[in-house]
């Protein structure tokens, strides 16, 4: 049974700005020492990695919102900057947008059920959605007219 994350993008304002900052990371990974693979590190190794490998993914909470996912292939091991182990989390690079979905702060990642997480954008949302500031399109999701 697929089980996902769930966790903040701190830092980040947007989905495009996620982008950017992972296209970045990956270039640094790709570069001779680095990692190989775009990762992302944090303090806990998941229990139930068996069921996050089973097709998860990570949702990420940007501004308050559930904006877009993006798919774990693997976990490793790796050494945070303050010299302490941490889990690497292994990413495809590739972002999926989905129906955004009001979530409470939280601190590090939570496990979410298949069942509570919210649909992928299809090509015409992600065109509207596009199309409009991001500002004007989450007060226009959250008075449920788009």
């Amino acid at each position: 049974m697929t089980t996902h994350l769930v966790k903040i993008a701190v830092g980040i304002e947007s989905v495009d700005h996620l982008r950017e900052v992972q296209i970045e990371r990956l270039r640094q990974a790709k570069e001779p020492g680095g990692a190989g693979a775009l990762r992302h590190l944090t303090r806990n190794t998941p229990r139930r990695a068996e069921e996050v490998l089973d097709d998860g993914s990570i949702y990420w909470i940007i501004k308050g919102y559930i904006r877009v996912r993006q798919r774990i292939t693997g976990f490793g091991e790796a050494v945070g900057r303050n010299g302490k182990p941490r889990c690497a989390l292994i990413l495809d690079p590739k972002l999926v947008q989905t129906v955004l979905l009001p979530h409470k702060p939280i601190q590090g990642w939570r496990y979410m059920e298949a069942e509570a997480t919210p649909p992928d954008l299809t090509g015409k949302e992600r065109k509207l959605v596009s199309s409009l500031p991001q500002e004007m399109a989450d007060e226009l999701r959250s008075l449920g007219l788009l």
